[in-house]
C-alpha cells in the first residue's frame, strides 16, 4: 500500500517552529484535504514529504520511504507546489519532454498529458505567455507525466477558471477512485467539500483534526432545521411548548437549532400544523473550519469598526 507517512515531523527555522511534532497518515483510494491557516505549516510538511527541505526530527515517507531514495520519482509521485517553476523561455511541451526524460517516461506520455490537461492547443507556445490559469494546467500535467500512485497538489485550483475548476474536481475524484493517494491543500473550504473524504487540519504546526469530512462537520455544527408555514403563532407556540431553540427570520421561514427534519416534521404533523417548507439546514465545512481554527490564526484582520 502506497500512503504518505509523516512520523513526529517537526521544522524549526531558528526560533520559529512551523511544523510541531505532526503525526498522521495519508491512505490511498481517497481524496484527503489538507487545511489550515496561513502559517500553519501545510506547505512546509509537504516540502518536507518530497524532500524539498530536512526535518528538524522525525520523519516524511512515501510507500515507507523517503523522496530522495526514489529512483525515477515522477513513476512515483506526482507534485504541483509552485505553478511558476517552469522555464518560461521553454514551450509547454519543451518542459514536459525535459522531465519526460529525466524519468525514463516514454514521450508519448507528454502527449496524452497535454489533452488530458486541455493543453495541446497550447503546446508549442512558451510558457512565460501563458496565464496563471495554464501554467496551473501544465504543473497539473507535469504531476502527472509519470502516471504515479501518489498526488501532493498545493491550491490546485488557483488562477482556473470555472470549468477548470470543475475539471480539477472530477480529476481529482478519478485519481482516488483508481487507487492513488491524494493530498490536496487548499483554502477553499466549498471547493475542498466538494472532492475531500478525508479531512487533515493544522494550527500553528500541530495537527488539529484527522477525520472523515463528515465527520469533521457533524462535530462541531449543530444540526438545524428550516420551516415554513401560514400558521406561524401555532408554529411558534408549537416550538415554545418543546421547549426548542427556534429563531424566526424576516423572510418568514424559522430555523429550529439542534434539532432534526423527522423530528419536527412529526411534531408538525401530530399538531396538524399545514408546512410549506421543511428541510435540512447543513453544516458546512467552512462553518466547522473556522469553529475549530479560530483561535490558531496567525494572520487576522480586524474588523473595520474595531479599527476606528
Amino acid at each position: 500500500m502506497t500512503s504518505i507517512d509523516v512520523r513526529n515531523l517537526t521544522k524549526e527555522y531558528g526560533t520559529r517552529r512551523a511544523v510541531d511534532d505532526l503525526t498522521f497518515r495519508v491512505l490511498p483510494g481517497r481524496v484527503t484535504g489538507f487545511l489550515g491557516p496561513n502559517g500553519a505549516g501545510k506547505s512546509t510538511t509537504m516540502r518536507l514529504a518530497l524532500g524539498l527541505d530536512r526535518p528538524t526530527s522525525g520523519t516524511a515517507t512515501i510507500g515507507g520511504r523517503p523522496y530522495a531514495t526514489l529512483d525515477e520519482p515522477l513513476r512515483h509521485v506526482g507534485a504541483l507546489l509552485d505553478a511558476q517553476a517552469a522555464h518560461g523561455s521553454r514551450t509547454g511541451r519543451d518542459h514536459l519532454r525535459a522531465l519526460a526524460a529525466s524519468n525514463r517516461i516514454p514521450g508519448r506520455r507528454v502527449e496524452e498529458v497535454l489533452a488530458e490537461t486541455g493543453l495541446a492547443p497550447a503546446a508549442r507556445r512558451r510558457v512565460k505567455t501563458y496565464s496563471l490559469g495554464m501554467r496551473q494546467r501544465l504543473g497539473i500535467a507535469a504531476a502527472l507525466l509519470g502516471d504515479p500512485e501518489v498526488i501532493l497538489f498545493d491550491e490546485p485550483s488557483n488562477g482556473l477558471d470555472p470549468e477548470g475548476i470543475i475539471w480539477i474536481r472530477r480529476l481529482l475524484r478519478r485519481l482516488a477512485g483508481e487507487g492513488r493517494t491524494v493530498l490536496v491543500s487548499s483554502h477553499l473550504m466549498n471547493e475542498t467539500a466538494s472532492f475531500a473524504d478525508h479531512l487533515v487540519v493544522l494550527g500553528r504546526g500541530r495537527l488539529l483534526a484527522d477525520t472523515p469530512m463528515r465527520d469533521f462537520i457533524d462535530a462541531r455544527v449543530q444540526p438545524r432545521v428550516r420551516i415554513r408555514t401560514p400558521d406561524a403563532p401555532a408554529l411558534e407556540g408549537l416550538l415554545t411548548r418543546h421547549g426548542l431553540d427556534a429563531e424566526r427570520h424576516e423572510e418568514g421561514h424559522w430555523t429550529v437549532h439542534h434539532a432534526r427534519v423527522d423530528d419536527i416534521g412529526r411534531l408538525a404533523s401530530d399538531a396538524g400544523l399545514p408546512l410549506l417548507e421543511l428541510a435540512a439546514e447543513e453544516g458546512t465545512l467552512e462553518q466547522a473550519y473556522l469553529d475549530l481554527t479560530a483561535t490558531e490564526t496567525e494572520f487576522t484582520a480586524l474588523p473595520q469598526e474595531a479599527r476606528r
